[in-house]
């Protein structure tokens, strides 16, 4: 036998064999986010990995209620990924407080995320004094118009309730659908229903109706729901809007057939992907009285409370990278900008959104009702606004039915 063949073979092999041990030993992480960020984070993932040979990182893409009911069959069998996407409030809350996320507190600690995060963004993703997840964006909601439309039938902004109604019926009367609403798994419409709740209430029992010191079975949300049956009756949403999907939202906003929609600073974002004129769209807080304060709510990764330190520092650091500078300059009209950074800025084409935050820390904000509220007891709220829109619930009977969701939520 050739020595020569022999030791060469025996050299490639052990070539091949030290090549795969090297690629069996990258440290592999999944992410499960928004398929409305695919555009983004295909490239990006696709960078990251090759940047680092270590970490294998895998993205799945689901729509926003897709990403929830999918986190929500993970979690009860012990499958969720590394890493998701989530909202902060009772959403992120859930997985806290079920064991299923990491607790970052030690974490933050050590790494001076209270140097490098805003303490807003940072109370928001934390429950129970524990961090629940890495902040990656922190957003107010405002109503979006369109300029041409409000010129057209020589409309102001709004400033007080009584003008904003003014506004509705002259955009119905001028063949205008006055405001966006896609009901379909109710958090869009919530959105509209909110604001009449915070109207009609005003912000310090609206604050306590949220955190349960106040019943939801009283006069000003009866006056809530039968303002929004009202505006249902009146033609003010689309035709049809209960079976609409909010993903779809920015169609009949765009196309200028409906002239409002309740949209966060993301809405900028979305606006430039779909080659509208940024310039013909402007912002202004609901003009609910007192302060006309906006609804605001965080958004957060969480890691797998399962995470090995090893795969916890992978994950952190594709989310370094996935949230840089040079990603959102690259990305921005994928991200909810600006971060919730210290410093952070908008990008100069996302017109509407510093001020936009500017007017919601001028203003106020409170916590965005989906997130104030645990699932139970919005699921029962969405079907209150079915069921009151369709003339099936009066208004009085869907404040019963609410108080009722969280009674029974705090019985357990």
């Amino acid at each position: 036998m050739n020595f020569k063949k022999v030791m060469a073979a025996a050299l490639a092999g052990a070539m091949v064999f030290g090549m795969a041990s090297s690629v069996s030993a990258a440290t592999e992480v999944t992410f499960w986010t928004l398929n409305t960020r695919q555009e983004a984070v295909e490239p990006i993932v696709e960078a990251f990995n090759e940047a680092n040979p270590d970490i294998k990182v895998t993205a799945s893409f689901y729509d926003t209620d897709g990403i929830k009911d999918a986190c929500k069959v993970a979690a009860s069998s012990d499958t969720l990924p590394s890493m998701w996407f989530n909202w902060g409030g009772s959403l992120g809350k859930f997985y806290a407080d079920n064991g299923k996320t990491y607790d970052l507190t030690e974490y933050a600690e050590k790494n001076g995320w209270n140097d490098k995060f805003t303490e807003s963004a940072l109370n928001l993703c934390t429950f129970d004094n524990k961090l629940a997840g890495y902040p990656t964006s922190y957003n107010a909601l405002g109503v979006y118009y369109n300029k041409q439309i409000f010129d057209e039938c020589g409309i102001e902004v709004p400033t007080t309730f009584d003008e904003f109604e003014a506004a509705l019926k002259t955009l119905k009367d001028n063949g205008y659908t006055p405001m966006e609403a896609a009901g379909l798994n109710g958090w869009h419409v919530m959105r509209w229903v909110e604001l009449l709740v915070e109207h009609f209430a005003g912000a310090e029992e609206h604050d306590k109706m949220n955190t349960f010191e106040e019943s939801w079975d009283n006069e000003a949300v009866v006056q809530a729901l039968t303002k929004y049956k009202e505006w249902v009756d009146a033609g003010y949403f689309p035709d049809g809007f209960l079976t609409l999907d909010p993903n779809d939202a920015i169609m009949p906003f765009g196309s200028g057939e409906c002239a409002m929609d309740l949209e966060g600073q993301w809405y900028d974002g979305q606006i430039l992907q779909n080659d509208l004129d940024i310039n013909n769209y402007g912002v202004f807080a609901f003009p609910s009285g007192g302060d006309n304060r906006m609804s605001a709510f965080a958004e957060m990764t969480e890691f797998n409370a399962n995470l090995s330190d090893e795969e916890l520092d992978a994950c952190v650091k594709f989310m370094d990278y996935y949230q840089s500078d040079e990603n959102v300059e690259k990305y921005g009209e994928y991200y909810n900008v600006p971060l919730p950074v210290q410093g952070a800025e908008a990008p100069a084409d996302q017109i509407n959104v510093n001020g936009m935050l500017e007017t919601s820390n001028k203003n106020g904000t409170f916590t965005i009702t989906d997130q104030a509220f645990p699932t139970e007891v919005a699921d029962v709220l969405f079907n209150a606004q079915d069921a009151i829109a369709n003339g099936e619930m009066t208004p009085e009977e869907g404040a019963a039915n609410i108080q009722k969701a969280i009674e029974d939520y705090q019985a357990k």
